[in-house]
Order: C-alpha cells, then structure tokens, then sequence
C-alpha cells in the first residue's frame, strides 16, 4: 500500500495541469512556455545533479548494471518491433514508443531510497546513468526520423541526453560541486517534477488514445508487463544481492518518464497521445510497481 500512495502525488500533479490548462486563464500559450523551460532547464540541471552527487565505481556495473542495460534493451526492441504491426501510424509510433522503455527518474530515486536507504539511492543513480542516455536515444530516433530532423544534430544537441553524459562523465572524473553551486542546482532541479508532471496534465487529451488503442495497449503491456517479467526472472536466476534485486525490480515497473511528453511535443510529435500514455502508465503503475515487488518477495 505505501508504494501504491508513492504514485499518488504525480497523478494529482498531472490531474492539476490538467485542471488549470482546462479551466483557468493559464491556458495553453502558457503551458507552451513552461514546456520549454522544463526541457531546456530543469529536467537536464536535476539529471546532472542526481548523477553527480552519487559516487559511481565502474566494478557495480558488471552484473547490476547488465541487468538494467538487458531490460532496456528489450523494451526498446520490443517497442520499435511494433512498428511493423499492421495499421500502425508511423507518427503515433515515434511519439509513443519511448514510453515503453523510458521510466520515471523521481519516482525511480525516491523509491530506490525507501527500499534500500542511501545505498538504494546510489544504485539508482548509477542506473540512471547507464541507462537514460540509451533511452534518450533511442527515445530521439524515431522522433528525428519522422520529423525530418538530422538525427546526429538533435543527439547533439539533445538537453537530457547532454546533461546525462556530463554528469556520469563529472561522476566516473571525480568532479565536487561547490555547496552552493549544488545548492543553486538542487533548488533548480526541484522544481522540474512538478511543473514537468504539470505540463503533461496541460497536454493531456483523453479520448486521443483512440486513434490508436492496440498500439497504446502493446506499448503498455512492454511497459508494465514484460520488462518486470523480465527483471524479477533474471535477478532471481543470477541470484543478486537482495537490495539489489529490490531495486531492478522497481527500476523495470517504473511509470514512463512524465519528460517523454515534453520531448514529443518539442520534436514535433504528437504530444497529446503521449501524453495520455504517461498518464495510463502511471495509473497502471500504481498497481503494477506494488505488484512486482509482491511477486519478487514470493519467489525469493
């Protein structure tokens, strides 16, 4: 039951974007603008700080990190594998598929710290750190793709994928932030959950899942269904530490990242059927993530 209430506070955020884009003056024009200081900002100051300030040893990511490299992997397999099913809009697809293998990080990092303390914490950390920049890549592609962009180009000058890279490489350099520089960033960074979760509920669209429910519904049973299947099959064969299989357990029943409406709508996708993706997926999640852990416990 507590994991289930740690979902409650996004999708109240996502409900309340939804409420004030809807039904107050802070209507789109302004949401268009928040968008962008999210994905410009915030999102990529929080990613930097979350890997900086969590030491990393290259040793942990033999087996740990395989492991979640080996689950991302197959969710971005299965995901691009469905674009080749019949019918399938070849924009719907590049907007969505991220959100079968992209996971909340804030809900990733609180968790991770409620299962298994400071250790958690740092685990978390340095899955973040492997596996975000592959999940903003693969997460650009498509996007680039259908877009007509130049796919290095937006790598490069992708924010997320910038900020990810820099930190782990600041982290694995042995980089210290002065007290108040990371101050200054955690206080920016803090501000990217909610108002990102907020601008999600501004794009939402409900009835958009229409336009597309057999993707929509093959994009969350990757999400919520095999990559947790998945995860709890290979940490109990390969026997890992108990704290380590709590938290690549999580890790693979995470939400979508509430940022992946924010990178369709800025790669000129369609933000709103991504955005009713993020909100099923955390609605599913809050019965999904409890679900996995439960079924972990009975196999160990």
């Amino acid at each position: 039951m507590r994991d289930l209430l740690i979902l409650l506070p996004d999708f109240a955020l996502i409900a309340l974007g939804y409420g004030i884009c809807r039904y107050t003056g802070l209507d789109r024009p302004i949401w268009d603008g928040a968008e962008r200081l999210v994905y410009y900002l915030l999102f990529p100051v929080l990613l930097f700080q979350a890997i900086v300030r969590n030491p990393l040893h290259p040793g942990d990511m033999l087996v740990f990190g395989g492991v979640a490299l080996a689950v991302t992997g197959t969710g971005i397999v299965l995901a691009f594998a469905l674009a080749r099913a019949p019918g399938v809009d070849p924009m719907l697809h590049a907007s969505g598929a991220q959100c079968a293998f992209r996971f909340n990080s804030y809900v990733a990092l609180a968790l991770a710290e409620r299962l298994a303390g400071a250790p958690g914490l740092a685990m978390q950390a340095l899955l973040m750190s492997l596996c975000v920049p592959v999940c903003n890549v693969a997460a650009v592609w498509p996007l680039a793709r259908q877009g007509g962009h130049g796919y290095g180009r937006e790598l490069l000058r992708n924010p997320l994928i910038l900020a990810t890279v820099s930190g782990l490489l600041a982290n694995l350099a042995g980089l210290q932030l002065p007290d108040l520089v990371a101050t200054t960033m955690s206080r920016i960074g803090a501000a990217a959950l909610p108002l990102g979760l907020m601008a999600v509920g501004a794009g939402l669209r409900f009835g958009v899942l229409r336009q597309a429910p057999g993707l929509a519904a093959g994009l969350m049973l990757i999400r919520h269904a095999a990559l947790p299947a998945l995860a709890i099959t290979l940490v109990v064969w390969l026997r890992l530490p108990l704290a380590q299989q709590w938290v690549l357990v999580a890790f693979s029943a995470m939400p979508t990242a509430s940022s992946a409406y924010v990178l369709a709508a800025r790669m000129g996708g369609n933000g709103a059927y991504v955005a009713g993706l993020v909100t099923v997926s955390t609605l599913l999640a809050m019965l999904g993530l409890p679900g996995a852990l439960a079924l972990l416990a009975r196999m160990q």
